[in-house]
């Protein structure tokens, strides 16, 4: 499949939503609870330092997107993080790593020196392995850091990577 990755437009909210809500109704790696509709999303995806729509170019449809956005304030403002999401029934075919690809590309075009995840799932093991193969370190790992649908905790590893 080939992707075009663009800056979000407004008129794919609902798709783009769609995708993002997949992952947060899985329960098993983004913190949000809360899913999105036309209204949150858009201001949701309009309010970060970019966020990063993946097309299947051939069709036009959203198959995955990103966030990105500082980490922190201040005198840690050069630290950024991200957020993925793949639509579910095309996991699997490296769209996660094209995206993680183009927001190290487009951290470093904003200025950010670093890319940090504060949250990576341990049962995430296909993250884990793409973040492992593109160089990033892992922190440690904070025990029950995430609470997962099914009410269990789970661990999270942190990551970076220096752009």
């Amino acid at each position: 499949m080939q992707l075009e990755i663009e800056q979000y437009p407004k008129n794919v909210v609902r798709q783009a939503a769609a995708v993002w809500n997949e992952v947060v109704e899985e329960g098993v790696a983004f913190p949000q609870t809360e899913l999105l509709d036309d209204e949150s999303g858009d201001a949701f995806f309009a309010s970060q330092s970019f966020t990063g729509v993946a097309r299947n170019a051939e069709t036009g449809e959203i198959v995955g997107l990103y966030i990105l956005h500082p980490n922190n304030v201040g005198r840690c403002g050069h630290i950024c993080n991200a957020s993925y999401a793949v639509k579910s029934g095309l996991r699997g075919q490296h769209i996660g790593e094209v995206l993680v690809r183009h927001c190290m590309e487009k951290a470093k075009e904003l200025g950010f020196r670093v890319l940090q995840f504060n949250a990576v799932v341990r049962t995430n093991e296909a993250a884990l392995r793409l973040y492992a193969r593109l160089g990033f370190v892992q922190l440690g790992v904070i025990p029950g850091g995430f609470l997962k649908k099914d009410g269990t905790y789970e661990d999270i590893v942190p990551h970076y990577h220096l752009l």
